[in-house]
């Protein structure tokens, strides 16, 4: 490691800026964001940084540089001009007197470089690769500002402000860093993120006057796992996945997506197949119950969106009834994903101005659906759940007056590289189902909207 980072006090740090392009501005932006004094010196200015460096208190002076005087009182120096030996020597000389100095597009002539940085104030992260390629840092930086919840702030400042608290009342330094861990990636950081900062502060105050380390309830998080591709995962599912103890996951949650458990979390099987659930709904329900109250953080993972099709919310009354804590993530619901990933549009202009989604299976095991409200023009269906009773729901679809020849198409496991589009017409999909043995998960979907699939295609996957 050719650089060792380093948090500069921004406090009484003056700055002495040569050079007044592109470049400089660009610099005094960042410097003066982190409270850095700015100066500058150069034979010609823009306008926007003669603005800027003014409008913050500093000074423009309009001159060459001659001589290292101009350096003294400062503590960082830029050397940003056009002119590749006037940086040397301007670097030279800073050295020469103890200085920091950063030379523009040349690392090594300075002795302190530029990292790309994410701003969570207080908190702040830096990254950088000893100046060989700042688009690089650039990428990484934009990567990692995905995964750090602007909330962190306030959650830094929220800890910052109990930290001497908590060392008087827990001596003891394996304690407090208990105590500490537990309240970042337990439901006082939730309550952060989740908006919530007078609870946040609440629950700190609680676990510091009984210096307890906030473990005797824990929370459930009801995750919708999309419809299988692990890239369509939302960034809040991913971080809840990384700090679960238990997962309790259904059928139809992907390998991918199961991928990015990490291999320390409980792994709970409660998937439900027609005629086969390995765990009863009430049995689930009770599940999170029991594992949250062992003071467990349990991430519910379900396909798809747990509120569409998903029982998530009968999942959650029996947790409100037991009051026992719990968030909802939202997914993408297989309709969207997989019709996306098929290119049929759910909705278009010209062929449909409503989309409907509907069970192919009721709570009995029947198809007995609303069929006069299905068969409507300019509307697309999307039937969950529904390959068993397929050919009768093509048959009712017709006999209710739709017509025969509308475009219809069976999506298998769809988004996954194992996706196949099966396209057809309500009068033919019969002999597809049986001559192609299509398998679950299948979403099926009716209407003009199917046409455009030949034209719209997009994903090609390994099948």
């Amino acid at each position: 490691m050719s650089y060792f980072p380093l948090f500069h006090n921004t406090q009484n740090l003056k700055t002495l800026i040569v050079g007044g392009g592109k470049i400089a501005l660009r610099r005094t932006n960042s410097l003066l964001d982190a409270g850095v004094a700015c100066d500058i010196l150069a034979t010609a200015v823009t306008e926007p940084l003669r603005t800027l460096v003014e409008s913050a208190g500093g000074t423009v002076t309009i001159n060459a540089y001659t001589n290292d005087e101009v350096m003294l009182g400062y503590g960082l120096i830029l050397a940003v001009t056009d002119d590749r030996a006037i940086n040397q020597a301007i670097a030279q000389h800073a050295k020469a007197m103890g200085l920091l100095v950063n030379v523009a597009d040349a690392p090594d002539d300075g002795n302190v470089i530029f990292g790309a940085t994410i701003d969570r104030a207080p908190l702040t992260i830096a990254i950088n690769n000893g100046g060989a390629s700042p688009v690089l840092s650039s990428i990484l930086r934009q990567q990692l500002e995905q995964f750090v919840p602007k909330a962190y702030g306030q959650l830094s400042t929220l800890v910052g402000r109990y930290r001497e608290q908590v060392k008087q009342s827990l001596p003891s330094t394996t304690d407090r860093s208990s105590f500490w861990h537990q309240v970042l990636q337990g439901a006082v950081a939730e309550a952060v993120f989740s908006g919530k900062q007078d609870e946040a502060e609440a629950l700190l105050k609680k676990a510091l006057i009984s210096a307890n380390t906030l473990g005797e309830q824990g929370e459930v998080y009801l995750i919708g796992a999309g419809p299988g591709d692990p890239d369509l995962l939302t960034l809040r599912a991913f971080r809840l996945l990384q700090k679960a103890d238990v997962v309790l996951y259904d059928a139809l949650v992907s390998d991918g997506v199961m991928a990015l458990v990490p291999p320390s979390v409980e792994r709970v099987y409660v998937g439900k197949r027609r005629a086969n659930h390995s765990v009863p709904q009430t049995g689930i329900n009770q599940l999170l119950v029991e594992y949250a109250q062992q003071g467990k953080r349990v991430a519910r993972l379900k396909g798809g969106d747990p509120f569409i099709f998903g029982r998530g919310g009968e999942e959650i009354e029996t947790l409100a009834e037991q009051q026992v804590p719990f968030q909802v993530v939202p997914g993408i619901t297989a309709a969207s994903g997989c019709s996306a990933y098929s290119g049929i549009p759910l909705t278009h202009r010209d062929y449909a101005q409503s989309v409907r989604f509907v069970t192919g299976q009721l709570r009995d095991g029947s198809v007995n659906l609303a069929w006069p409200e299905l068969v409507v023009e300019g509307q697309t269906l999307v039937f969950y759940m529904g390959l068993k009773g397929l050919p009768y729901i093509c048959e009712q679809l017709i006999a209710h007056g739709m017509d025969a020849t509308m475009p219809v198409a069976l999506i298998e496991k769809g988004t996954t590289q194992d996706q196949r589009v099966l396209v057809s017409d309500l009068t033919g999909l019969t002999d597809i189902i049986e001559a192609e043995h299509v398998m679950s998960p299948s979403l099926f979907v009716v209407g003009r909207v199917v046409s455009l699939h030949a034209k719209l295609a997009w994903f090609v996957s390994e099948r």
